[in-house]
């Protein structure tokens, strides 16, 4: 049974936190202080360490350099620029408070199991470290659950000649996954020809691609190597394969299946030996089925489908992202290196991205372009922080995707949870929002309320109508 230990000040947190670990199967030991913890316990034996951020006397991230054992860290959703340097400090991941159940659970889950890996001399599951340096090697980001299945998926398919189909939507780094498996594939030293099917003309496709002989057709004056011909012991990337004209994906599937071309006017073919490697945004089975993809080339192409996350999906690898864009463009435009306010971390972290990583380039971009100081506020990056809403920032934190959340004002609230009660029960997200309210509100404005939970004022006034919290008039509270 896998032992952990809890550091947190706040009693209701702390145990109701180890009654849900308790409850799935761990065992756990607690302490209100970094001092205590030491004191009272060896801090080695434990298969993990979840403490508070902010504690009475030493920080938590003093527990890191005191342990062998992995720590993570909870933090305020105020305070997300104080986790990613907990995380620069050591600690190997941080979690939001008010945190969810499901949440806390997986990501004490993940660590401890990859820890264990990492342990076992035998394993035979690449470690996080390993993982690490497959991203780093080709230039990719991200330690997220589905970015380390990514990296495996790319470990496992680049030494050998299957085809590749990369699925993702637009802006999420499609490229970047061929050419890792291009790198980590023993034709690393031939040439890697990409091909943006989308962005070449319907009548000249199909001569790009394979190529003519003079004479072939009305300007053909020479001879033409073809983009296939051209990637012969190498590999092949087409992106957008779902623009490809009908006529083309039939000669494509013919090259797939034998291995050679037919240089358009010749009637020679010539045999190549490449790689292929696709990639779409599209849901290419469903175009099959209505006709509008050859079904048999999609068939033959997807052998090993790659799925790229979109951004909004990949939790803390957001932010990780966005510091390593910010640092090249700093380089790139000779600026001096510059920081992200706390309130554009928080506008990084919980703005949907529907353009992905290149949405999140531009904009980081055009806020270095505009900035005359060290740091970048989030009105540079153009964000709305009105549109966020608090049960977004938890499906972010969980590295899923946002969980619908119903609109409609709940007015039966009387079975609402009072302020002082017990504190071994569980607690939920909507409890703890709700509790912090109610203690709070007497003596602190509403801006004050909505900073420290870490969202805007309106959606601070939001969620007092769904739960049934209206806010107190001033007056009333006012003496006379």
């Amino acid at each position: 049974m896998p032992k952990i230990l809890i550091v947190e000040d706040e009693d209701v947190i702390r145990l109701a936190l180890r009654r849900l670990l308790e409850r799935n199967d761990y065992q756990v030991d607690e302490a209100d202080s970094v001092q205590k913890a030491l004191t009272n316990y060896n801090v080695n034996d434990y298969s993990l360490i979840i403490s508070d951020l902010r504690l009475p006397g030493a920080a938590g991230t003093d527990l890191i350099s005191k342990t062998e054992a992995p720590v993570l860290i909870m933090t305020s959703y105020a305070s997300l620029k104080s986790a990613v340097d907990s995380m620069k400090k050591g600690a190997i991941d941080y979690i939001a408070k008010p945190f969810d159940h499901d949440e806390m659970l997986e990501t004490v889950e993940r660590i401890i199991q990859s820890t264990t890996v990492e342990r076992q001399p035998n394993a035979t599951e690449p470690s996080s470290i390993q993982r690490k340096q497959i991203a780093d090697a080709n230039g990719m980001i991200g330690s997220c659950k589905a970015m380390q299945q990514l990296y495996d998926h790319i470990r496992r398919a680049a030494p050998t000649d299957a085809t590749v189909l990369v699925h993702g939507e637009t802006g999420t780094g499609k490229e970047l996954v061929a050419r890792a498996i291009h790198n980590q594939s023993t034709r690393n030293g031939k040439p890697i020809i990409c091909v943006n099917c989308a962005a070449i003309p319907e009548t000249l496709i199909e001569s790009e691609l394979f190529g003519y002989e003079k004479g072939a057709f009305t300007g053909a004056n020479t001879n033409r190597t073809g983009l296939i011909e051209a990637a012969d012991g190498g590999t092949l990337f087409l992106d957008e394969i779902g623009e490809l004209p009908l006529e083309a994906q039939a000669r494509l599937l013919r090259f797939i299946q034998e291995n050679e071309i037919r240089r358009i006017g010749s009637v020679e073919s010539i045999k190549v030996n490449v790689r292929l490697i696709c990639a779409t945004h599209r849901d290419l089975k469903d175009m099959a089925h209505s006709g509008r993809f050859r079904e048999d080339l999609y068939y033959r192409i997807n052998v090993m489908k790659l799925e790229l996350p979109p951004l909004r999906e990949r939790g803390k690898d957001i932010l990780e992202l966005a510091e390593t864009l910010l640092k090249s463009r700093c380089e790139k435009m000779k600026k001096p290196l510059m920081h992200f306010s706390p309130k554009a971390i928080q506008a990084i972290t919980t703005y949907i991205w529907p353009g992905n990583i290149r949405e999140l380039e531009n904009a980081i971009e055009r806020a270095v372009i505009l900035c005359d100081r060290k740091e970048i506020d989030n009105e540079l990056l153009d964000i709305d922080l009105e549109l966020v809403d608090i049960s977004q920032i938890r499906g972010r934190r969980n590295d899923n995707p946002p969980r619908a959340t119903s609109s409609t004002p709940d007015r039966n609230r009387d079975n609402r949870k009072p302020i002082h009660a017990d504190p071994s029960e569980d607690l939920s997200l909507e409890d703890y929002f709700q509790r912090f309210v109610l203690e709070h509100q007497d003596s602190m404005s509403e801006t004050e309320l909505a900073q420290k939970l870490g969202v805007s004022r309106k959606c601070l006034w939001e969620r007092r109508q769904r739960l049934g919290i209206p806010r107190k008039k001033v007056s009333s509270r006012a003496g006379t």
